[in-house]
């Protein structure tokens, strides 16, 4: 199996599990609140929606009169420098008023360039707040991470900026809720592209939004990476989807409130039949629920755009579930986009110069807190805080592993005799349709004997070793072992960014499947009857020293684990074309990073081979707290292994 065809097959499967067991309508009560906190995980979100919040601070920088209403310029602070800056509309009238909050796509000049949309909403009776993103807003920061700046180590975070968003979007409902004009419990959300994705994440977060309606902003994980429309998406259109969800699944959480999906037929980015799919799933749960009349799926012709058609049935939905009023889409009207109706660019903006406290350009660096290391005295409160690890690990980084790893089974393809040494060429499956080698040399006639396991970093490696080897004690045998994109199963790198793209789509990362291979090789190996199961080492070099240690962490009970040129952190970005090392783990770095999952082996010997990087200076010191048995040894080569 090449890795395209396998990220394609977790993709459909993803895809077609999702709301495929509706169950009880009972069952979608019960389980919303833990489903919810599921995606607030997802979406780096999880820290900051415990305790009670107070509504914004916002700064009113000027304000624009115009018939009917007011336009506010508005300067926003969701967190202490986290500014978002938008345009209020308030209507000229008494008595509270039901509110839209406009989530805005991928448009220069957002608030100009969507004005049309807040004046027919305001002019409708809509209190309505525009707010811009941190990419494209007038302090802007980052989006495209991994899209085009080859910060993979957003992975590693648990970072997405649609959590930024989303919680962008949620202050800006404390605040609208706050508004004496506003009524508390009539607050829809919409939005186009990138704003139809936040109003999909900000609704289903949120249940203060009571009516939604995502334009353009609709697909599921099959059509992004089947039909590559992944490519042209930008990093704020998805959670970090660790625990494998569709975007019905998301949808789910904002069921049974009113929900109109509106989709171009001829979309580039988000397929019509992936539309149609996940809205026939939600049609489906709303109908369990007893809500069919509240989602309605709304196709207009051409591409990415809106339609004068989708407009209309947005102003007529939010008519009736906001205000209570039938109006037909006919009768409602539509948007005005004369330049004569337009605000100009200029008279909208909210900042003369940008705050010197500014954290929107650095937002992706402190939004998700970072685990920081463990304080440990004693071997025993290893242990329990090792559990502890592994445990959120399996469920944070690793959920993608089959439960049946140490089933796995070696096959032996083919037997080998040269001298004193006797080789076998052994098959395994880490996975269906994943077939891997390994090459195992050991003496003749040895039984129970001390075993090096090499995780290889190219296929020359499998048959003619690496000099990195050079020095082995004879007394041990070796295997040196082929997990995913190396030998035969390897890839372009020209493929590496969308696979890296695409593989944390489906729940797992590169190096994550590597690690799947290694402890499913290590159980392999010691099914092996000569050998001795007390003294398996496990080796890697850069990259795959990475997959090193988090194997022996997971498997446990390793004799050993060396280390050549180890990385020193997760938390470091790659190559804008996502070729090279790709080490990202999702949402490790929330858990631990490399040196303190190195720590956490002890009392497992440590030996680095070369230089010992001065970020391991931490697994060096615990393990010198914590004594023997475990130690820590630097040596130049295989011949100083024990």
């Amino acid at each position: 199996m090449n890795i395209y065809e396998y990220l394609c097959r977790e993709a459909a499967k993803i895809s077609s599990s999702s709301l495929a067991d509706l169950g009880s309508a009972r069952r979608w009560l019960e389980t919303e609140d833990e489903r919810r906190e599921k995606l607030a995980y997802m979406l780096g979100l999880h820290e900051r929606l415990h305790g009670n919040r107070q509504p914004p601070r916002y700064t009113v920088t000027g304000e624009i009169e115009r018939k009917g209403y007011v336009v506010k310029k508005v300067l926003i602070e969701s967190l202490p420098g986290l500014y978002v800056t938008g345009s209020l509309y308030l209507p000229n009238q008494g008595g509270r008023m039901p509110a839209v909050l406009y989530l805005c796509g991928h448009a220069q000049n957002q608030k100009h360039h969507y004005q049309a949309h807040a004046h027919k909403f305001a002019s409708l009776g809509f209190v309505t707040l525009v707010i811009e993103t941190i990419q494209l807003g007038e302090i802007p920061g980052y989006h495209r991470g991994t899209h085009q700046l080859g910060m993979f180590n957003w992975y590693s975070r648990g970072y997405t900026p649609a959590g930024v968003e989303v919680w962008n979007a949620m202050r800006a409902i404390d605040l609208l809720q706050s508004l004496p004009q506003v009524d508390p419990n009539r607050i829809g959300a919409t939005g186009i592209s990138g704003g139809g994705a936040m109003t999909w994440f900000t609704a289903a977060m949120d249940p203060r939004v009571k009516v939604a309606a995502p334009v353009c902003g609709t697909a599921t994980i099959e059509s992004h990476i089947c039909r590559h429309t992944l490519e042209g998406h930008c990093d704020c259109m998805f959670w970090i989807n660790v625990y494998q969800w569709d975007l019905s699944d998301i949808g789910a959480l904002i069921a049974p409130r009113p929900l109109l999906i509106a989709s171009a037929v001829r979309d580039w980015i988000f397929d019509i039949k992936s539309v149609r799919q996940i809205y026939e799933k939600l049609k489906a749960l709303y109908e369990l629920l007893g809500a069919g009349e509240n989602i309605k799926l709304v196709e207009t012709p051409g591409g990415h755009s809106y339609h004068e058609k989708s407009r209309r049935e947005i102003f007529a939905w939010f008519m009736k579930h906001l205000k209570g009023v039938e109006v037909s889409p006919e009768e409602v009207g539509d948007i005005d986009e004369h330049p004569e109706a337009l605000i100009p660019l200029e008279e909208l903006r909210v900042l003369s110069e940008i705050p010197a406290d500014e954290r929107v350009t650095d937002v992706q660096d402190w939004f998700v807190s970072k685990a920081k290391p463990l304080k440990i005295e004693s071997p025993g409160q290893l242990q329990v805080q090792r559990e502890r690890l592994v445990k959120a690990l399996m469920k944070d980084t690793f959920n993608h592993f089959p439960s049946e790893l140490s089933e796995v089974q070696p096959r032996i393809e083919l037997e080998q005799e040269a001298g004193e040494r006797l080789g076998y060429l052994i098959t395994y499956s880490s996975e269906e349709g994943w077939n891997l080698r390994i090459h195992v040399d050991k003496p003749k006639n040895a039984d129970r004997i001390p075993l090096l396991v090499y995780i290889v970093r190219n296929a020359r490696n499998l048959y003619f070793g690496d000099k990195l080897l050079d020095g082995l004690s004879r007394d041990w045998a070796r295997a040196v072992v082929e997990v995913r994109g190396i030998g035969e199963t390897s890839w372009g790198q020209d493929l590496q960014w969308f696979i890296r793209r695409a593989a944390m789509l489906t729940g797992r990362t590169i190096a994550s499947m590597r690690i799947q291979d290694a402890v499913a090789a290590l159980y392999v190996l010691e099914k092996l009857g000569w050998v001795e199961k007390r003294r398996i080492a496990l080796m890697g070099s850069g990259e795959m020293a990475v997959i090193a240690i988090y194997a022996a962490l997971i498997k446990g009970g390793m004799h050993a684990v060396i280390l050549h040129q180890p990385p020193p952190t997760h938390d470091e970005p790659s190559s804008p074309d996502g070729s090279g090392a790709a080490i990202e783990l999702l949402n490790v770095l929330r858990h631990t990073d490399l040196p303190y999952a190195a720590g956490m082996l002890w009392p497992t010997l440590i030996y680095f081979l070369g230089p010992r990087p001065p970020a391991y200076v931490w697994t060096e010191e615990l393990y010198r707290k914590l004594g023997r048995p475990g130690a820590v040894y630097r040596i130049k080569s295989l011949k100083q292994l024990t």
